[in-house]
């Protein structure tokens, strides 16, 4: 199943009740650029670092958990 990191990265400021300004005053950047980031499904390394952090969340371990053991290739 793959992930679509945008919506996990919203979905987990939602679980921690955090809002989208804090979010964005975090990793630096405008609230519209938040917006950005929840509907791309891929996202720059430096930049899932950085929200995995602010967050305390690995969205890397997320994405490897999802991948397909490599023996499951059809």
């Amino acid at each position: 199943m793959k992930i679509h990191i945008g919506h996990a990265i919203r979905d987990e400021l939602r679980r921690q009740e955090r809002s989208v300004a804090w979010f964005a005053r975090q990793i630096c950047c405008t609230r519209p650029h938040v917006y950005r980031i929840f509907e791309k499904e891929n996202i720059d390394v430096a930049m899932l670092h950085r929200v995995c952090r602010v967050l305390d969340h690995d969205f890397f371990k997320d994405i490897s958990d999802s991948l397909e053991p490599r023996g499951a290739q059809a």
